[in-house]
């Protein structure tokens, strides 16, 4: 059962957060922004300029007290000790920001916007660094773990992009149609009308596995190998649209939230970890190097094809509301996942421990 966490906000939470401390942020429309304790209730409240709907928030990694608020196309940072007129704002991107990411070494953040832009920030300059794009809106952003200068990023252009911040050009990138029209498949035809729009990405703790929600309703993750990414395993989640997808603190437990009002874990670690050194997938690599996606005599070669239609989720939450943000936080000695919907509540469910 949910426990629902009220009296923070008076409109459509669209993002959450958890510090390092427990600390949960939440931003909503018309700019409002609440900070919650692990009981659920609600200890400060803010609202920020001109009312833009707050559509991302993230802490920092190394001071858990500083909180990065996206809203309209500002960027504000505060402290929520004393939540009130942020310390600084950044206004570098030219539409609404629809992502934050923060490296894990606390020096850089990206901000991914509706223009396909995404802004990388050199928090000691304050200046930005980096401007990288897609040829549509940019959906989501992250940092790769351990690796403050690499991240990963994915939007509405269906495209799913690796770069290194020492380049302009994405170091590899994977177009999910491309790859959906080469498999031939009997939904092929409903690409076209329902498109792997690619909506939300999470980076696993080891940096090197990340998962992707998209507009078909199918989770796809892929294995990063040097300078490229490769297609690891890809199912089928859920009958509507992937809004979000996060990896657990550790391992390799998935959660997945979609249009469809379901909440999904999956514990993906015998999946990912067998796959690595299959033959499959030494074929696979090589292929890669030749083509986005694998063919052989015309057709997909299904061994190195990575779909596995027998993928169950380990715990399924009917929540029965569109998706917008899920989190992960520590309460009580026991996990939970947070879900914000259309509603103006936090949902609150208990998680199995891994």
């Amino acid at each position: 059962m949910a426990v629902k966490w009220s009296g923070g906000h008076s409109s459509s939470v669209l993002c959450l957060t958890v510090s390092a401390e427990g600390l949960v942020a939440s931003g909503a429309e018309r700019g409002e922004l609440a900070l919650w304790d692990g009981a659920g209730s609600a200890v400060a409240q803010l609202r920020l300029p001109q009312a833009e709907d707050v559509t991302s928030v993230v802490f920092s990694c190394r001071r858990p007290s500083t909180l990065y608020t996206a809203h309209g196309e500002t960027i504000s940072v505060l402290d929520v000790r004393s939540l009130q007129e942020p310390l600084q704002r950044f206004r570098v991107n030219e539409e609404e920001i629809n992502c934050l990411a923060v490296n894990d070494t606390d020096s850089l953040l990206a901000a991914a916007d509706d223009s396909g832009a995404i802004k990388v920030v050199d928090l000691e300059s304050k200046k930005v660094s980096r401007s990288l794009r897609h040829s549509n809106i940019c959906s989501s952003v992250a940092f790769r773990p351990q690796r403050p200068q690499s991240l990963v990023s994915c939007g509405l252009d269906m495209q799913v992009m690796l770069w290194n911040l020492q380049k302009v050009r994405p170091l590899w990138s994977t177009n999910l149609q491309e790859c959906e029209m080469e498999e031939e498949s009997p939904q092929s035809a409903g690409q076209f009308f329902n498109p792997p729009l690619a909506h939300s990405l999470s980076v696993a703790s080891c940096g090197n596995i990340f998962s992707c929600g998209a507009q078909d309703g199918k989770v796809r993750i892929f294995r990063v190998t040097g300078a490229r990414f490769e297609r690891e395993l890809e199912f089928q989640a859920h009958s509507l649209g992937v809004s979000q997808v996060l990896f657990m603190p550790e391992g390799y437990w998935l959660l997945s939230g979609g249009n469809d009002g379901k909440v999904l874990l999956w514990d993906l670690s015998s999946n990912v970890g067998k796959q690595q050194k299959s033959p499959a997938k030494s074929l696979h690599r090589k292929k890669a190097q030749a083509a986005a996606c694998n063919r052989k005599d015309g057709k997909l070669n299904k061994a190195a094809s990575n779909e596995h239609p027998g993928v169950v989720p380990k715990l399924s939450i009917e929540h029965g509301e569109k998706v917008n943000w899920l989190s992960c936080a520590e309460i009580k000695g026991s996990r939970r996942v947070l879900v914000a919907d259309q509603s103006s509540s936090v949902s609150a469910y208990p998680l199995p421990e891994p």
